[in-house]
């Protein structure tokens, strides 16, 4: 039971990573907009907290200059592909190549640095159930926060008129414009806001998830978060547990490995890529219910002039 619990709090974690990034390019392609530049993001986003807390000593700088890292990056983007009209697959995946550059060349003077001790977080009385304290009330607040944030986007979108605008904007972006709002405006706040939360997943690996830096550590989880945005047919919930799901195959490699499992470790290292893999495929094979699903204009650009 020890190691179930274990196995559940690792998944919870690794998740969460995931989650953050997911959320964030859910968020972009509800306004109509594909980034694939969320591995750069992250990655810059965790060099960035991860020096600040080398400076500072403080996880929350840690997670604000990670944000602030993948709100900017998001905001070259966004300005490219929404104003001056670049291809935003080109763009997306020039960012993914200029963040793995970037993050390697700031990140060469803190190979060798450590951070602080981590606190211990665990919820008073709950924490000391068994079983059930280990698995799930023993984590740090960013993997509630990550819940809690999937919950909001649901109520967002679901039940807000912003979300219903937001919504309209990567429908029927003309139709939006008619009735007088900002396409261009709407479309760059929802990249920013997805480039924050790309920059608090790059974050919190760095400083929380494996408090150090090595480069190119967020190791394919920007392409596995893309794809999880599809295999969620563009819905929060799904996109949760989608991510623990994915998490919880990254995590069963280590404890197959510690249970003795003959089978190669490169094999288990790649199953969670073999994983996103099948799971795309299985899902191509309707295109008509990723056609329902999808908002209507994913990756197409819009002029207002036009």
């Amino acid at each position: 039971m020890d190691t179930y619990a274990l196995l559940l709090a690792a998944t919870l974690n690794a998740g969460t990573v995931l989650a953050l990034a997911a959320l964030g390019l859910l968020i972009n392609e509800k306004a109509g907009v594909v980034n694939l530049g969320a591995e750069g993001m992250m990655l810059c986003a965790a060099i960035a907290g991860f020096a600040a807390v080398v400076y500072t000593g403080n996880d929350l700088a840690g997670f604000v200059a990670g944000m602030a890292a993948g709100a900017m990056l998001a905001a070259v983007f966004g300005l490219m592909v929404i104003w001056l009209g670049t291809n935003q697959y080109a763009t997306g995946l020039a960012l993914s190549l200029f963040g793995v550059g970037f993050s390697a060349f700031l990140g060469v003077p803190y190979t060798q640095e450590k951070l602080p001790e981590r606190v211990a977080h665990a919820w008073p009385i709950l924490s000391e159930i068994p079983w059930v304290g280990p698995a799930l009330f023993q984590h740090h607040p960013v993997v509630y926060i990550t819940i809690l944030v999937a919950g909001a986007l649901i109520w967002f979108l679901d039940k807000s008129r912003a979300g219903l605008v937001l919504r309209s904007v990567g429908e029927s972006p003309a139709s939006a414009h008619a009735l007088g709002y900002s396409v261009r405006r709407i479309r760059l706040l929802a990249v920013l806001a997805g480039g924050a939360l790309c920059g608090l997943a790059g974050a919190y690996l760095s400083v929380i998830y494996t408090p150090l830096w090595v480069e190119g550590m967020v190791a394919g989880r920007g392409w596995i978060a893309l794809a999880l945005t599809t295999f969620a047919t563009w819905r929060p919930a799904r996109v949760l547990l989608g991510a623990y799901l994915f998490g919880g195959l990254t995590m069963l490699q280590f404890h197959l490995q510690s249970a003795g499992v003959q089978i190669a470790s490169e094999w288990l290292t790649a199953l969670p890529y073999v994983a996103t893999i099948v799971v795309l495929v299985l899902i191509s094979r309707n295109p008509t219910w990723i056609r329902v699903n999808m908002p209507a204009s994913l990756g197409k650009p819009f002029h207002p002039g036009s």
